[in-house]
């Protein structure tokens, strides 16, 4: 995806405008993520002569970020204000929010608004959930520009964040229910609704708006749990300003399935944000396959060294199972960025679950250099504490990361896995609730509040999560062989094995995408496969009474010591279930729940699964009255050096009536 000097130059001065916009209003984040794109554009040659030929270049050019309004209504407005802008900004700059609040809605205006009759929450689009407009009986709202406006709202919701983590107990302590709220929303909810209200007109018309305050009653009615109506007011702030990153990110935090995502694509305003948003909540979807990589390829193209856009790449990866890849991605990433403390936590991951304990070392004494009270930063340190099996350590680091942001997902998620470690269930399953409420498309809270309940020996609760889950990682083999180990406990072997032969097929989908990023082909039914689980499958068959079946996949489970799975289609894995191009699996926990990638086609070797599995098959061969091959099957058990005595006894019987085929018993 290549640019003309043009474009260039016009997506170069749309960021820029954007870095001020977002600044003037105090959205710190999306100016800096929106000023990151913006230095990750490459200067261009052809860029300074185009600027010279339409009068943008040097002289008396005044850009566009510092042009007045376009309403003339407003740049009167803004003009007006401007001494009480500069001090309500210092205000919030200095963190006195509720100073910053007061200059332009002082607290005599907000109570009158507090003791009218609330309105009617109303979609932008005029849905309203009445029929009647709302009326009000206190004065009247105070004419203020939109620009100062916000940034007086906006203090009001900070210092209602503010009070509200004051007010919580400590983490995870007796008290600490995660019920405490802003109560400064209902405020702005109501300001804001009736501003939107007074401003149609009796045709339907609406006064020109920047996007902002529509962004930021999404916001707040995201916060209320009123996600229809948010979505519409977020929607139509992109389409009004579509350089503001953070309600990018708020729509994606309300998209919790694929189909959402297309669903919605249409109605986004066609430019390169809309691209970016697509691609980065597919990532979070965990989403892989050649389009995706694709896309992320082209914006790489525009911004070579984009932190954000090279930080969707390494997920992409890691989310694909190529830990090796990402790992590559993310020491990239820190080479070009070395003070960048952003999505480290991720990287923190990768490293513990790849055994790499001096990189994981390293990377903790850097973010502790660069800011110890970052939260990413005490996941790394509390990651390294885990990795050194110090876990009482690391759930202190974890709950600092959460003192710091309580919104920490990874923090939940990583201290319910160190409870499990200290077999404190209790406090394990209360975290992962916790993850989920933070964000319920974290499959991996989900996955560890099955594993908590199932060695609870609460089996019915277990699979309830395994399955929510496997739902959100359809292709990750870990998350559907839990649902049938877990069936497996219950009794219910014929589910069971629907669901374990899903795992072999999600687990063989990987392996034949691992190097393309799905292609969509055929699944490669000779890619290794997990004896352990092959074994579950042929025991289940066995407590049927189908021994045939059995035999099968106990020999599948055998050829997996030389990589070979030549039985593969003789055991029906592909009529199981039926085949999707669903969201690709990842590791089925952050905090080590498994190693790295395993080779495609060297073979496990000899493990306690393929022994047992041989032992079986030598007990088959004796019924079946195939003494040779018991005998085979029971000398390569003892060079296994697994279960030696059963084995020994077995060659002996089998000798025996080799020897004497006739004197059966005697």
């Amino acid at each position: 995806m290549g640019l003309s000097a043009k474009d260039s130059l016009h997506l170069k001065e749309a960021l820029q405008i954007a870095v001020v916009k977002c600044s003037e209003r105090c959205l710190y984040q999306s100016a800096k993520w929106a000023a990151e794109l913006l230095d990750a554009l490459p200067e261009r040659a052809d860029e300074q002569k185009f600027a010279e030929e339409s009068g943008s270049g040097p002289g008396n050019y005044v850009h566009p970020a510092f042009y007045p309004s376009p309403d003339p209504e407003e740049a009167a407005l803004e003009a007006r204000e401007l001494n009480k802008y500069l001090l309500a900004k210092s205000f919030f700059d200095c963190k006195e929010f509720d100073r910053c609040a007061a200059v332009f809605l002082p607290e005599s205006l907000l109570a009158g608004l507090l003791s009218a009759k609330p309105s009617d929450v109303t979609s932008p689009k005029g849905k309203s959930k009445a029929s009647t407009m709302p009326s009000y009986d206190e004065q009247s709202l105070p004419k203020i520009s939109q620009k100062s406006l916000f940034l007086a709202l906006y203090a009001k919701i900070i210092s209602g964040e503010k009070r509200k983590d004051e007010d919580a107990e400590m983490i995870m302590g007796p008290h600490d229910l995660g019920t405490v709220t802003n109560k400064q929303l209902l405020v702005v909810s109501r300001f804001l609704s009736r501003w939107f209200a007074e401003r149609k007109t009796e045709d339907g018309e609406e006064p020109t708006s920047y996007g902002f305050l529509e962004y930021l009653y999404g916001m707040v009615l995201v916060k209320e749990k009123n996600d229809p109506i948010a979505l519409d007011y977020l929607m139509q702030s992109v389409h009004l300003f579509p350089w503001n990153w953070g309600c990018w990110l708020e729509i994606t935090n309300l998209i919790s399935r694929i189909e959402q995502l297309h669903k919605i694509a249409p109605h986004m305003p066609q430019n390169i944000m809309s691209f970016i948003f697509h691609a980065n909540t597919a990532v979070n979807l965990y989403q892989h396959g050649q389009d995706l990589a694709a896309s992320l390829s082209d914006l790489l193209d525009i911004f070579p060294t984009s932190s954000f856009l090279l930080t969707c790449r390494a997920l992409l990866n890691y989310h694909s199972k190529d830990l090796l890849a990402a790992e590559q991605d993310f020491s990239n990433i820190l080479a070009l960025h070395p003070h960048r403390l952003d999505s480290l936590d991720h990287y923190s991951n990768i490293l513990y679950v790849l055994n790499l304990r001096p990189k994981l070392a390293f990377l903790a004494h850097l973010c502790s250099s660069i800011d110890k009270f970052r939260p990413e930063s005490c996941v790394v340190i509390g990651n390294y504490y885990s990795l050194l099996s110090l876990h009482e350590k690391a759930v202190s680091y974890f709950r600092r990361a959460l003192t710091l942001d309580r919104s920490c997902l990874s923090a939940w998620t990583l201290m319910g896995h160190e409870y499990v470690e200290l077999k404190n269930t209790h406090a394990a399953i209360e975290s992962y609730r916790r993850a989920v409420d933070v964000n319920r498309r974290d499959y991996r809270a989900w996955y560890g509040l099955g594993q908590t309940y199932e060695v609870l020996e609460m089996h019915a609760y277990a699979l309830w999560y395994y399955k929510k889950a496997a739902g959100l990682r359809p292709w990750d083999g870990k998350m559907w062989q839990a649902v049938g180990s877990c069936l497996q406990k219950m009794g219910r072997d014929r589910d069971g094995i629907k669901a374990l032969k899903r795992a072999l097929l999600a687990d063989s989908y990987y392996e034949s995408t691992a190097s393309s990023f799905g292609s969509g082909g055929p699944i490669d039914r000779t890619a290794q496969m997990d004896p352990e689980v092959l074994l579950q499958i042929a025991n289940m068959y066995d407590r049927l009474d189908e021994e045939d079946e059995a035999k099968a996949y106990m020999e599948l489970c055998v050829a997996q010591e030389d990589g070979g799975a030549a039985g593969a289609d003789s055991a029906g894995l592909g009529d199981s279930v039926a085949i999707h191009h669903d969201s690709p699996g990842g590791p089925a926990s952050d905090g080590g729940a498994e190693g790295g990638d395993k080779g495609g086609h060297e073979g496990t070797g000899v493990t306690v699964a393929t022994s047992k599995a041989r032992m079986w098959l030598a007990k088959y061969a004796m019924r079946a009255e195939d003494y040779a091959t018991a005998n085979r099957l029971a000398t390569e058990l003892c060079q296994d050096g697994v279960e030696v005595e059963e084995a020994k006894a077995l060659i002996r019987e089998a000798r025996a009536m080799m020897e004497n085929p006739d004197g059966r018993g005697g």
